[in-house]
């Protein structure tokens, strides 16, 4: 220890040196605080210069424990929970960056009413803590600490759109205020608005460019965007900086396979798995790159890790869906089901999905878009052909349409876009899940002006995802069908394609996948068959309602014929027939989907009726879906 200083006759002294080494030689630092702790063990700020030496020296999963003791005994303030969360994000433990963040809210406040707010934040008392910080706020309105806590609240509740509000007020009284800046752009990120999200990061990244948080949420901003590149150097950028980053490495994975660069993308999630071997989001990876097979090693190693009493719940069903997966590729069917049920169970247990209220939305929308409903509004909407709208159901082949589509010269490929969805929600002006929506029947109430105007806003949201400059794009988000109503009133030239598959086939398809987002209703069979039934319906009330708007492809006539169906299709999108339309798997576009390995492989039929391995299995769901099953591939009203 050529510059530590002994301890045994000047503890303060000695700390103080420890602090000095810490920004030019953290592992000098680091040796210095192991031998006050062991003068003075426990000592909390030597705990603190320990773990913020381990944070420097790129140690996260060491620094973790020790930050936390550090911080909860109160030594370095809101500074040492703030490296503390820097730390978890390192890890990928969302709930303990939720709990640092408390922490470090609590000891930034002094007034007893805040304190008291913090503390029950800090517990998860979420209900005490708006009702504290609301009383406070109507005699403190620009308080920016009360409101960032309270936007913390409702970004835990899941209501984006006011936390969104009260953090844009927050920064308006306090531009400087970084730790509600990067709140701002992670709920905008999570509102779907990604370029929003960087903009606010810039500022961040001006002042701390290595900062591995603010790397992270641009790295993830830029892929929502399509700037797939600039992601994959940007995550490869962090890992240069912190290699032992699990979720990092498995985030770079999605990217890299989102662009074709398969084998690259099972390196990454490789590496992602041998810093935590029980990531179950990392074996799921490798499970839904879907071509891709599981050696006999890895059905060992996945079976040990699920076997761990100590696994969260998150990592235990993404486990049982890849053994599901990998046990299928195998051929042991019995087992397969076994894991895939599991896997299902325990995700629908955390998930807020409610059957009724999905089924009466779609028997409200048929009662508001009626003949005379469109017939009235005749020459309303924006004029706009831009859009191709790809719906349906997930695992429908929907995304072998999109890629068909963007083979050909005058159309762009994107994603699963959340704008529709996005816009449907603000309509709908609830504030709290449990208020009523006001969507769809409050579309009667706009006038022409404001019907265009939504449609222009569509295509304003949606520019920044066209990179080509071809006439035509496509929208992919498969849950578009329940707002084709929407789309038909503010977008009446967009063309619109329903991408059917056999009921068994797809709902089996979308049971046994897990999806990282949405999608509630896939987890439990008859949830599905009721889903999969509402939704039939609702696509015949438009077939009888607008007579040809729509444009419906079954993916085993697109297996039988692919030439007759690309054409027919294309004769639909007023497109003409182009050769590289049969070879959409030539095409190297982006594809963030889980069929996007798929879709680089020529047509194949082997999944037609691969659902029959399970169909002892699936009584519930041939149930649930009654004569929507007995009438495939009519609709109820033919």
């Amino acid at each position: 220890m050529d510059q530590a200083r002994d301890v045994t006759g000047d503890r303060a002294a000695a700390l103080a040196n420890g602090f000095r080494l810490l920004a030019q030689a953290p592992d000098l630092a680091a040796e210095q605080a192991d031998e006050i702790l062991r003068a003075f063990p426990g000592d909390p700020e030597t705990s603190l210069l320990r773990g913020l030496a381990l944070a420097r020296l790129g140690r996260p999963r060491e620094a973790i424990p020790v930050l936390r003791r550090a911080a909860g005994a109160g030594a370095g303030g809101p500074a040492a929970w703030q490296a503390l969360s820097e730390q978890l994000a390192l890890v990928g433990d969302d709930r303990g960056v939720e709990a640092a963040t408390a922490g470090q809210i609590r000891a930034s406040v002094s007034e007893p009413a805040l304190v008291e707010a913090a503390t029950a934040l800090f517990d998860n008392r979420l209900a005490v803590a708006e009702a504290g910080l609301r009383a406070y706020l109507r005699d403190h309105p620009t308080n920016v600490a009360a409101i960032r806590m309270l936007a913390e609240v409702g970004a835990r509740l899941g209501r984006y759109e006011d936390a969104e509000l009260l953090l844009s007020r927050c920064l308006e009284l306090a531009p400087g205020f970084a730790e509600a800046r990067y709140n701002h752009a992670t709920v905008l990120y999570r509102l779907g608005r990604p370029d929003e999200a960087i903009a606010q990061l810039e500022p961040l990244l001006a002042r701390a460019p290595r900062h591995p948080g603010y790397r992270n949420l641009k790295a993830a901003a830029l892929g929502r965007i399509g700037e797939y590149e600039q992601t994959i150097a940007l995550y490869r950028d962090v890992l240069a900086d912190h290699p032992d980053q699990p979720k990092a490495w498995m985030s770079l994975g999605h990217a890299l396979k989102t662009v074709g660069r398969a084998s690259e993308s099972v390196e990454a999630y490789r590496r992602s798995l041998a810093l935590e071997p029980s990531l179950g989001e990392a074996w799921w990876s490798l499970a839904n790159l879907k071509t891709w097979s599981f050696a006999p090693a890895d059905l060992e190693a996945m079976t040990v890790q699920a076997a761990r009493s100590d696994l969260s719940d998150e990592d235990r069903f993404h486990l049982s869906f890849a053994l599901g997966k990998a046990l299928e590729d195998a051929g042991r069917y019995g087992e397969s089901w076994v894991r895939y049920a599991e896997g299902a169970k325990l995700r629908r247990a955390g998930i807020d999905y409610d059957a009724e209220a999905v089924t009466a939305h779609m028997e409200r929308s048929k009662a508001v878009f009626t003949p005379a409903f469109f017939a009235e509004r005749a020459d309303w909407g924006c004029d706009a052909a831009d859009p191709i709208f790809v719906v349906g159901l997930p695992r429908s082949g929907s995304t072998l349409i999109e890629q068909i589509l963007a083979s050909h010269s005058a159309v762009e490929g994107t994603m699963e876009l959340p704008d529709v969805i996005s816009m449907a929600r603000r309509l709908g002006g609830r504030r709290r899940r449990a208020d009523p929506s006001r969507y769809p029947e409050m579309l009667s109430e706009l006038d022409a002006e404001a019907v265009r105007a939504l449609g222009e806003e569509y295509l304003d949201r949606t520019r920044m995802q066209r990179k080509l400059g071809r006439p035509f794009f496509i929208d992919k988000m498969p849950n578009n069908f329940a707002h084709i109503g929407l789309i038909r009133l503010i977008l009446p030239r967009a063309k619109i394609i329903d991408a059917r598959r056999h009921p068994m086939g797809c709902c089996f398809s979308a049971f046994k996948q897990h999806f990282a987002r949405g999608q509630g209703f896939s987890y439990d069979l008859v949830e599905l068959g009721r889903y999969y039934a509402d939704y039939v319906a609702l696509m015949a009330h438009f077939d009888a309602v607008q007579p040809g708007a729509v444009q419906r492809v079954f993916y085993e006539r697109m297996v039988e014929d692919p030439e007759g169906e690309v054409r027919r299709l294309l004769d639909y999108c007023g497109l003409p027939f182009e050769d590289g339309c049969l070879r959409f798997y030539e095409n190297d576009r982006a594809v963030r989907t889980a069929s996007s390995e798929q879709v680089r492989r020529p047509i194949f039929a082997d999944a037609v009726e691969h659902w029959r391995h399970y169909e002892s299995h699936l009584g519930p769901l041939a149930e649930a879906l009654g004569q929507t099953l007995a009438r495939y591939p009519q609709a109820p009203s033919d």
